[in-house]
């Protein structure tokens, strides 16, 4: 049998930190500090992994986005195979002055925004948020599609400002159990800057991801895990053995976020 390398991949939606939901047991599952969550992405042959703090978005309705923010940005600094997402929380001021700094740094690649922890509808406050990253010109990141994070919802401010460009996370994600929102608000938009990740607990149903593909492109999908919450090396299996080309995975677990971040494919190591 031929043996191949494995493609590098870069996890575009992870986090780091101690989970906080239901107080027993499977909190701990789900937690991993930023060393634990390179290891187990370097044992995956995943190569970066873009996070958020935990701590800046629980416990739900309470966490600080401003103290997590500084935490992120100290800890990822000394990591080379982390980057940083930034928070905002719109119904905080300083998480703006934040990111107009954070956004100047090497290692921070965009915005997180998370309506349902937060605790926020994102119609209420989607014109702040994209004129803010259409100036920086940002990636934003958000998480999609409960209630008050609908990815329909997004839609008609991804078109307004085409500059942004918008990564919907967990595909298969809805609140309604429908696993088409994410790939549907792709469809509606017009500019080409909606994408979606495949950091969902769905990813895992078969058929699933080849669908998103078929309908949207293999341009439109991102790699993502949610590292710690998810298994790093589950969620990469679950694309190496899609049915899809090898070309495809290869879009989808490097190229295409190295496209969108503007990565120089050569300056990354693709050893684990």
């Amino acid at each position: 049998m031929e043996l191949h390398e494995p493609i590098p991949a870069i996890d575009v939606h992870g986090h780091f930190g101690t989970y906080v939901r239901r107080g027993d047991l499977s909190d701990g599952f789900s937690t991993g500090d930023a060393a634990e969550v390179v290891r187990r992405a370097s044992e995956s042959h995943i190569v970066l992994t873009f996070v958020s703090p935990l701590s800046a978005l629980l416990p739900r309705f309470q966490a600080d986005a401003v103290a997590g923010n500084i935490e992120a940005a100290r800890i990822v600094a000394d990591l080379p195979a982390l980057r940083q997402y930034v928070v905002i929380d719109p119904r905080r001021e300083e998480t703006y002055t934040q990111a107009r700094e954070m956004l100047k740094q090497p290692w921070c690649v965009g915005i997180k925004i998370h309506p349902e922890e937060h605790g926020y509808p994102i119609r209420d406050h989607a014109r702040e948020i994209f004129e803010f990253a259409a100036e920086h010109r940002a990636i934003v990141l958000t998480h999609s599609s409960e209630q008050n994070s609908l990815a329909a919802d997004f839609v008609p401010w991804a078109n307004e400002f085409p500059e942004v460009r918008l990564l919907l996370a967990h595909i298969g994600c809805g609140w309604d159990g429908d696993v088409t929102h994410q790939v549907r608000a792709i469809q509606q938009s017009r500019h080409r800057n909606l994408y979606a990740d495949t950091s969902s607990a769905k990813s895992i149903t078969p058929g699933l991801i080849e669908w998103a593909v078929r309908e949207v492109g293999d341009d439109r999908v991102l790699f993502g895990t949610d590292t710690p919450l998810y298994h790093a090396a589950m969620q990469r299996a679950r694309i190496d053995h899609a049915e899809l080309s090898e070309r495809a995975k290869r879009k989808i677990l490097f190229e295409n976020a190295c496209e969108l971040f503007g990565i120089d494919e050569d300056s990354i190591d693709p050893r684990p």
